[in-house]
């Protein structure tokens, strides 16, 4: 597998997504967490407010900067402003990771705002590779891909996710952001095993974990949502249990809640159970 100069180091700590309604608490430090991740695009910006913030909150937390529009699936290939704007972000904050998702957001003149899955092929992978490359370039360090919820195949499709991830990584030299909630969604949707998902993923290039909640399936809509707007479910937990069971290296676990934001002791609650149950993994081996 090639080796980016700058390899994001494995890390063992345990942090919340920054939302708007806990801005004050972790600008004081008041939260007890090992990191903090936001969203890029919020704090793309050169002043204001947000980089204020930001500045306030990098002071007390290692920062993971966590991107939704950088489109390494776009057959137009990246948005120069958009990644000379992250670029400047990088340097000002100095990251613990630089995330994105495998997805596309763009073509040349319009932003869909989501993360509209791509057709998983060859061609595909070797576009996915030179924006990939592009990024990495431009940031001076290794990118996490982050495996999004699947609500729907192609016809064209030439491979599993999991193989596609796992080529990108091997021809990129980029990292994995594992969503252990988008395993799960994905594999009811698609009728598949999860630990299967797992099993063919470079489980060593797993740098950072995510943990959310879901609108599960039910009888009149037979797919599951991925909402990140409730606590994450019985079914989560235990497949996070398993997949820190199979990674050797550390790794980053994070909770994250994007809709009807709690309270923070609700998430610290979730925090906690994710610290218990890796614990466990780790007393199991």
């Amino acid at each position: 597998m090639p080796a980016f100069p700058d390899d994001p180091t494995p890390f063992a700590g345990f942090g919340l997504g920054m939302r708007r309604e806990h801005f004050a608490e972790f600008a004081r430090g008041a939260v007890p967490v090992d990191f903090v991740e936001v969203i890029s695009e919020n704090f793309m910006v050169d002043g204001g407010r947000q980089r204020r913030i930001l500045r306030e909150v990098r002071a007390h937390y290692p920062v993971a900067l966590h991107g939704v529009s950088l489109s390494v699936g776009s057959a137009h290939g990246l948005c120069e402003d958009h990644l000379e704007r992250l670029a400047r972000l990088v340097d000002a904050v100095d990251p613990l990771f630089v995330s994105d998702h495998l997805c596309w957001t763009r073509t040349s003149a319009h932003n869909a705002h989501d993360l509209l899955p791509l057709p998983l092929t060859r061609e595909a992978l070797d576009i996915t590779c030179r924006n990939v490359d592009r990024a990495q370039t431009a940031l001076g360090r290794a990118i996490l891909i982050e495996n999004p919820s699947s609500y729907c195949t192609f016809p064209e499709d030439e491979m599993r996710e999991w193989e596609f991830l796992s080529a990108l990584c091997y021809r990129s030299g980029c990292a994995l952001l594992l969503d252990i909630n988008n395993v799960h969604v994905t594999a009811g949707n698609h009728g598949f095993d999860p630990l299967d998902y797992l099993a063919g993923l470079p489980l060593d290039r797993v740098r950072q974990i995510h943990l959310a909640g879901h609108d599960p399936a039910t009888p009149e809509r037979e797919i599951a949502i991925d909402t990140h707007d409730r606590p994450v479910c019985d079914e989560v937990w235990d497949l996070y249990r398993r997949a820190r069971a199979m990674i050797a290296q550390e790794v980053a676990t994070m909770i994250e809640r994007d809709e009807a934001v709690p309270p923070l002791g609700e998430l610290l609650d979730e925090l906690d159970r994710a610290r218990a149950l890796c614990d466990h993994a780790a007393q199991a081996e």
